[in-house]
């Protein structure tokens, strides 16, 4: 009782420091006020799809790119009109081309020609400039294509690095896409003033090393600069000793002398031998280090210097900070010009969120009472578990400053699920124990002991797969990949711990009196008496084997229906002061507009309506929402229509990709430690089935591949190879106890005993998430769909797929004298004390 006494305290403990983390979360304002400020900080941060929160509407300059360009070419043209003698006056560069003067008019058919030579060169195919002459002079100007070609990519690339910045900067799953022909909008979750971000995004960061010039350096190839505190100016050369972008690294630090905060970085290997020459070269020269036409320090080189420098000036720790940031980010190709600037509601519209609060909260209502009708009271422990599970996720998350996302409910879903699984694993080995005839302690105890293992190599199967995608994903892959990974620490803690001490506190005064767990009659009959499952392995195969090739097939054509955020489409602002979004949206899925994203903005009234590009040939999205709008709103306006990029960078993809296979390598590698390596190819192929079927449904279905989709797959791995793992386990317990028994009963028997855990799991899953696939709204079906499949799925695949599969594994490797285990500690002690 002693021990009883003490985990009850240790464990209450750590319920109520977790809950009171959360607490904050449901707490008034006017009674959160009243608390630590502190502890008013310790809350959720809900996401831009969740929440809204700041919109900033940016607009890449690009003259200035196109300044740069003439300015290179008539360097480059200047150079080459010297070398044959032509005389010509200084080529004056402007946005609007390039004029040079020649001063001997004979020689103006040869000057044409070598700047025929100089602008010949042409990239994939494009002609870069237009080339006359009037009165001696020659005129260049930039042909339409190309500044086109320019300002497209100054646009993409200053994508990258305002994503680059964002990230840096810590703000979780900030939405970034290219709007209209030059404008890239951030939408930033729950940032009340983007001041701060503002600033950030608007510095160019171009850096620049250039030598101070000498006394007598000529003035046409000098500039004149002011420092970054403009108290003085900087005589510098006009070329470019080297550019930022050989930066590799850049951090804050103390100089150890001044104690002063400076920037260290380093350079790329390239930068590193570039830099190394020049400096070698001028020493006791000033080398300026210019950022965005500003010297921040110029000192002077007194020894050759390698990989790695440091900026020093009358910097701030903050001032700092923030230039190592932008240096580590990279520069941007061209000023972006703030255009407007204004808060905007959750993308998914308070609507749908709504719909999916209910929904969710009526599928979890569907769980605790399927698990209170199976188990009774003990039914009611696994419930009073599930609860506090989810309460310490939150306060978890509420600790670390998370920021809470569609993908992270999707993960906290699973959770859930994974929870509710290790509580019926429990509860059906205690009972096993039970049947056989043992006293309630004992039945505790084994029941315990044998889920304990189960559940520790399917929780940490799925921890190793998340840890992996947290590492190489990114955006709402990462963020599925937290909750995951918290949920599956707290689900570990609950069902083990608590739940535990809780039936051992139940039993206290009658340990010796048998216990009695209820559950489904016929269920049990079927699992005791046994099925032949491996009658249709061959069958089982083959269909699975159809069924993925046809998903390959239909993945290639038709494809699958990308939604806005992969493919980009077109944004309409919508003013209908009269309308609620409830109405708004209830109109556009009358005239089939049914995956239209609603986004409140301002005022009210006023909407921002993300519609996906069109793959058909029927009426113009952007006719029908119009027609939708006006039908019930005839005064409706529509001030603004632009085409808008992906959420998704262009790597997002490539990223996705290879965390899943990095996953599938580390449960691949965990599997094969624990079990061996026929039950982890076995495990791993099915997963890799189940995947390309759950893509397959994508195709076949219509349904919308979107951001949510994507946790929906990251989802089916998690449950699955959850599910391969107890019948696997149960597989290896058997080997153990009759290893002379033939594969096939071993098989068929290791199924029907778990046959009862998955029934209960699949149907308890099937209950969370059939209220959301039913009325969730299309935010939320297109997870809770795929899901309801991926149930299906992955619990068959794991009786019909994955032990087929490790039966022929196994035979091969009968055939070869191996061993279907390692041995245990135990029995290679024995082996070791028969040896004479």
């Amino acid at each position: 009782m002693k021990s009883l006494r003490s985990r009850a305290v240790i464990y209450s403990l750590v319920v109520v420091l977790g809950l009171l983390s959360a607490l904050p979360n449901l707490l008034p304002s006017h009674l959160l006020s009243k608390l630590p400020l502190w502890y008013q900080e310790n809350t959720l941060s809900l996401g831009l799809d969740l929440r809204g929160g700041s919109h900033l509407l940016l607009e890449v300059d690009s003259q200035e790119l196109f300044e740069s360009e003439y300015l290179a070419l008539s360097t480059e043209l200047s150079r080459a009109l010297r070398e044959k003698g032509i005389r010509f006056e200084a080529a004056q560069s402007k946005s609007q081309g390039l004029e040079l003067q020649v001063m001997q008019a004979e020689r103006l058919p040869e000057a044409l020609n070598i700047a025929r030579n100089v602008i010949q060169s042409e990239a994939d195919g494009i002609r870069r400039f237009n080339l006359s002459s009037s009165a001696n002079k020659l005129i260049i100007t930039m042909t339409d294509t190309w500044q086109s070609r320019i300002a497209q990519d100054a646009v993409e690339k200053s994508l990258e690095v305002v994503r680059r910045r964002l990230d840096e900067t810590g703000l979780v799953e900030p939405s970034i896409t290219r709007q209209g022909s030059d404008g890239i909008l951030v939408q930033m979750p729950g940032v009340a003033d983007p001041s701060e971000i503002r600033d950030l995004l608007g510095t160019t960061a171009k850096m620049t090393f250039q030598w101070v010039a000498r006394p007598t350096s000529q003035a046409q190839a000098t500039i004149t600069l002011a420092g970054a505190d403009e108290d003085r100016l900087y005589r510098l050369e006009k070329h470019i000793a080297m550019t930022g972008e050989h930066i590799r690294d850049a951090r804050m630090a103390f100089n150890p002398e001044s104690n002063q905060p400076v920037v260290t970085f380093k350079l790329d290997d390239q930068g590193a031998r570039i830099f190394g020459n020049m400096t070698r070269d001028n020493i006791g020269r000033a080398l300026a280090i210019v950022l965005d036409g500003k010297v921040l320090t110029a000192p002077v080189i007194r020894s050759a210097i390698g990989a790695s420098g440091e900026i020093s000036g009358a910097f701030s720790t903050a001032e700092a900070s923030k230039l190592a940031l932008l240096l580590r980010a990279g520069a941007l190709p061209a000023p972006l010009q703030v255009v407007e600037e204004r808060s905007v509601g959750p993308d998914l519209g308070s609507d749908a969120i709504a719909m999916g609060l209910s929904t969710g909260l009526l599928g979890a209502a569907l769980v605790f009472a399927f698990m209170l009708g199976l188990y009774g009271r003990w039914g009611l422990i696994a419930c009073v578990g599930l609860l506090l599970n989810i309460g310490l996720i939150f306060g978890v998350l509420s600790c670390l400053g998370a920021t809470l996302t569609l993908p992270g409910i999707a993960g906290i879903i699973l959770t859930i699920g994974i929870a509710v699984d290790a509580n019926i694993l429990i509860n059906e080995r205690i009972r096993e124990e039970s049947r056989q005839g043992k006293a309630a302690f004992l039945a505790l105890q084994e029941g315990f002991g044998k889920a304990y293992r189960t559940i520790i190599d399917s929780n940490l199967t799925t921890l190793i797969a998340v840890s992996l995608l947290f590492l190489f994903g990114s955006g709402p892959v990462r963020g599925f990949a937290v909750t995951i990974g918290i949920g599956l620490v707290t689900s570990l803690f609950t069902a083990i711990a608590i739940t535990r001490l809780t039936m051992e506190w139940l039993i206290r005064d009658r340990k010796r009196e048998p216990l009695i767990i209820s559950g489904l009659a016929f269920v049990d009959r079927l699992s005791e008496q046994g099925l032949n499952f491996m009658r249709g392995r061959v069958l089982g195969l083959c269909a699975s084997a159809v069924l993925s090739i046809a998903a390959v097939v239909l993945f290639v054509q038709p494809g699958l229906k990308y939604g806005v955020d992969f493919t980009g489409g077109t944004v309409v602002e919508v003013q209908a002061s009269s309308l609620s979004v409830e109405q708004l949206r209830s109109s556009l899925e009358s005239h089939h507009l049914n995956n239209a994203a609603i986004q409140e903005v301002g005022t009210e009234g006023r909407f921002l309506i993300r519609l996906a590009t069109a793959q058909d040939g029927s009426e113009s999205s952007v006719v029908m929402l119009k027609k939708a709008v006006s039908s019930i709103e005839p005064s409706a306006e529509f001030p603004k229509v632009d085409m808008v990029g992906p959420k998704v960078s262009g790597g997002f993809s490539d990223a996705t990709i290879l965390a899943i296979i990095l996953a599938g390598a580390g449960m691949l590698a965990y599997l094969w430690l624990r079990f061996e390596s026929h039950f982890a190819w076995a495990a791993t192929v099915t997963i890799a089935l189940d995947l390309t079927k759950t893509i397959g449904f994508f195709a076949l279905s219509g349904l919308e591949f979107n951001l949510t989709a994507v946790a929906a797959l990251l989802a089916l791995m998690g449950y699955s190879v959850n599910d391969k793992v107890v019948v696997f386990d149960r597989i290896r317990e058997n080997m153990r106890l009759t290893p002379q028994k033939p594969m096939l009963e071993l098989l068929n028997e290791s199924i029907s005993s778990t046959l009862t855990r998955t029934v209960f799991t699949s149907l308890t899953t099937i209950l969370a998430l059939l209220p959301m696939a039913i009325a969730g709204g299309a935010a939320v079906s297109s997870f809770a769909i795929p899901m309801l499949f991926a149930v299906v799925i992955g619990t068959s695949s794991s009786i019909f797929i994955a032990s087929p599969i490790l039966y022929y594994l196994g035979l091969r490797r009968q055939r070869k004298g191996l061993a279907q285990l390692r041995p245990t500690a135990e029995e290679i002690q024995r082996e070791l004390a028969l040896l004479p």
